[in-house]
């Protein structure tokens, strides 16, 4: 089969073990991203198979449209990314495996170093001494502080088992379900979702973002946390309304630490996230890790194996192939 795989930025996945899964098929691996759909789809004119890194690149109908040799689509986890109406329309199978169960430790590694970054300026006192200065201010200890979690799952629970292990209080908060299911496990939830976010010293959210979880965080959540609160987001930007957690930092009241959003990769170096003292920015690293890349590319090309063998796997639109092997 001809694979192509977008969106590869640093051309790592060559160099890792999983790679030699693809040794049987013509491979073309991309290590740039493009927007433009006219481009994109000369690009993979002659692709069979297409791989994804995660949310990078949106498979839209006007797309799909443009690649008449395209059968497959293959990636994992969630796919808001992907119009899968358009992809059973023009006959593109999409396998994703879903991953039940398996936390991504690395996102919740992420979240840890951006906690401790952030509490203890170790960005600012790098930059002081690479600077030739020495000490630039005082940091803050998180023994015995609380870490409101909101979105009880698999990584917030990874996240929860570091921040115990360091001494920290943990607390949650989520949907009706997650609460319920917190409260089973004998967890700490909150008596209200307003005291959840006014007796927090961190807030971290891990919450998947569908229609129903976009701008969950709204103004007056982040008005009700406490000065020098942290804001912490790994999961993804749209869960927070538009503009405002962008305009509670600029009142210098909070402190946030982000790894996702609203536009990426962000150019403007003129958005407060960036320039803020109170922020502490990356570029969406949280899963980027060879380790967590071996293992969610292992799962990937195993689906193109699977497919190529007549056995795919982990279909999302089952009925594509039905049609197709009919064919």
């Amino acid at each position: 089969m001809k694979v192509h795989i977008l969106d590869d930025w640093f051309d790592t996945l060559r160099g890792l073990p999983c790679f030699q899964k693809l040794k049987e098929h013509e491979v073309t691996v991309w290590t740039d991203h493009i927007e433009d759909v006219g481009a994109l789809s000369e690009r993979l004119q002659e692709a069979d198979a297409v791989v994804l890194f995660r949310e990078r690149t949106k498979i839209t109908a006007d797309l799909l449209e443009r690649l008449p040799n395209l059968k497959l689509i293959s990636q994992r986890s969630v796919y808001p990314h992907i119009d899968v109406e358009a992809c059973t329309a023009n006959g593109v199978l999409l396998c994703s495996n879903m991953h039940s169960g398996t936390p991504s430790y690395a996102a919740a590694e992420m979240t840890l170093a951006l906690i401790l970054a952030s509490y203890r300026q170790i960005p600012q006192q790098v930059a002081s001494i690479r600077a030739g200065e020495w000490q630039m201010g005082v940091g803050r200890t998180l023994r015995g502080r609380t870490l409101g979690l909101y979105g009880y799952g698999r990584i917030a629970k990874a996240v929860a088992g570091y921040a115990e292990a360091i001494g920290m209080n943990v607390q949650w908060w989520a949907s009706d379900a997650g609460r319920e299911r917190a409260v089973k496990d004998g967890a700490r939830v909150a008596e209200s979702r307003e005291v959840f976010f006014n007796s927090s010293d961190i807030v971290s959210l891990h919450v998947r973002l569908k229609p129903e979880t976009r701008g969950l965080i709204t103004e007056a959540d982040l008005a009700n946390m406490q000065p020098r609160a942290l804001l912490v987001n790994t999961s993804r930007s749209g869960l927070v309304a538009p503009g405002v957690l962008e305009a509670e930092v600029a009142r210098g009241r909070i402190f946030a630490a982000v790894d996702v959003f609203d536009q990426e990769p962000l150019r403007d170096r003129d958005n407060v996230l960036l320039t803020h003292p109170n922020v502490l920015p990356t570029p969406h690293v949280g899963y980027v890790t060879e380790d967590e890349f071996d293992l969610q590319f292992s799962d990937i090309f195993d689906q193109v194996n699977a497919y190529a063998a007549g056995k795919p796997v982990h279909m999302i639109n089952e009925d594509v192939w039905q049609e197709q092997i009919a064919d």
